[in-house]
């Protein structure tokens, strides 16, 4: 799979920073990327074969971008609240809402648990694809996941593994990706269990692989 972004992640996020109109800009073009739609199709058609959801599940899918990921996720599962801060990335899923392309009663919000604690709303999926690397602090975010999952919940998060720094380049002021046992213990230091690794799959930039994982964990 090729990503022919600048960054690579399924939103750009940089969560120490309010969002500019850049993102807002690029949500008009967002799903015009191969690359964005075919990882979207990996990540939605993987969640349903691992974990036992149904379709009165309740997800909530966390820097959601357009709603690539849960368009795929959607036939699997119930209510959907997609959470993004950027303007123009929450009226492209509002207008796929509006159209059908996801599921009318959609919830579209503009949840940033950098800088908010939860509401009372509660969910059994929390999703997060290639967004965790731009949290510069991830433990109120994971405690937040924790805090609005039912238990018995599950969280899935899709990322990067650990790397030299090459896919961001210089500059970039997040994770450059994660060392699998260093986010298993802050996962599970935010009281979730049965937490598990596995490949999802590979990200092609400038004639590199960048091998990305899905990571489980049960509330």
């Amino acid at each position: 799979m090729t990503d022919h972004d600048h960054h690579g992640h399924d939103h750009d996020h940089d969560h120490g920073e309010r969002y500019t109109g850049d993102f807002d800009e690029m949500a008009k073009t967002w799903d015009a990327d191969p690359a964005k739609v075919e990882r979207a199709r990996i990540v939605g058609a993987l969640l349903p074969q691992r974990l036992d959801l149904g379709p009165t599940a309740r997800v909530f899918e966390y820097g959601a971008g357009t709603g690539l990921v849960s368009q795929v996720l959607a036939p699997h599962v119930g209510p959907l609240t997609l959470a993004d801060p950027s303007e123009g990335m929450r009226a492209a899923m509002a207008a796929k809402v509006a159209d059908g392309t996801l599921p009318a009663g959609t919830t579209i919000v503009a949840t940033n648990f950098d800088a908010e604690a939860p509401g009372d709303d509660r969910f059994d999926l929390v999703v997060t694809v290639q967004v965790m690397h731009h949290v510069a602090d991830l433990a109120p975010v994971l405690a937040a996941f924790a805090t609005i999952l039912e238990p018995g919940g599950h969280l899935a998060i899709v990322d990067l593994e650990a790397e030299d720094g090459s896919f961001h380049g210089d500059g970039f002021g997040g994770h450059h990706g994660f060392h699998r046992p260093e986010l298993q213990a802050q996962i599970e230091a935010a009281g979730f269990t049965d937490v598990r690794f596995e490949h999802a799959y590979d990200l092609e930039k400038d004639g590199h692989a960048f091998p990305l994982f899905l990571a489980l964990a049960t509330r």
